[in-house]
């Protein structure tokens, strides 16, 4: 068994970026999605990682170059799961983008982190990822890493 691939989108502040820095420091693939991201098509499990964005009322929580990668019917088929970053400020909105996806795509949400993570959600994440099998994805409840 290894770990799905990571997709991830992380906007100018790197918080995104660094945290799958982090994760992948043991040797698990992180894919940055493209600005343009309708050119990638892929075909095998992967977890996503994502920023939320938007307004107090979660409008726009979704990156828009994340929600382009996932109106492609074969990325949704291969999403096992989604982790998502945000910052505690925002209060019910923290991590609102990935409860969006996990919901229109019906699968889990393995994690949220704030801003970049701490190293405890890097150890959370890895030892969740590790037990992933993503040929046969288990029920939701098995899955879940942490909220």
């Amino acid at each position: 068994m290894s770990s799905p691939d990571i997709f991830y989108w992380s906007s100018s502040s790197r918080n995104t970026e660094r945290f799958v820095e982090k994760i992948c420091a043991n040797g698990m693939m992180g894919v940055r999605i493209g600005p343009s991201s309708r050119s990638q098509i892929i075909a095998r499990p992967f977890v996503l990682i994502t920023p939320t964005y938007g307004d107090h009322d979660g409008v726009g929580a979704v990156p828009k170059p994340v929600v382009r990668f996932l109106n492609d019917p074969q990325n949704r088929a291969h999403l096992v799961g989604v982790i998502g970053g945000g910052n505690r400020n925002f209060g019910a909105m923290f991590g609102f983008g990935a409860k969006v996806i996990a919901q229109k795509c019906e699968v889990p949400v393995l994690h949220r982190f704030e801003l970049a993570g701490t190293p405890e959600d890097v150890d959370i994440v890895q030892n969740g990822l590790a037990r992933f099998a993503p040929l046969q994805a288990p029920a939701p409840s098995e899955m879940a890493l942490a909220v």
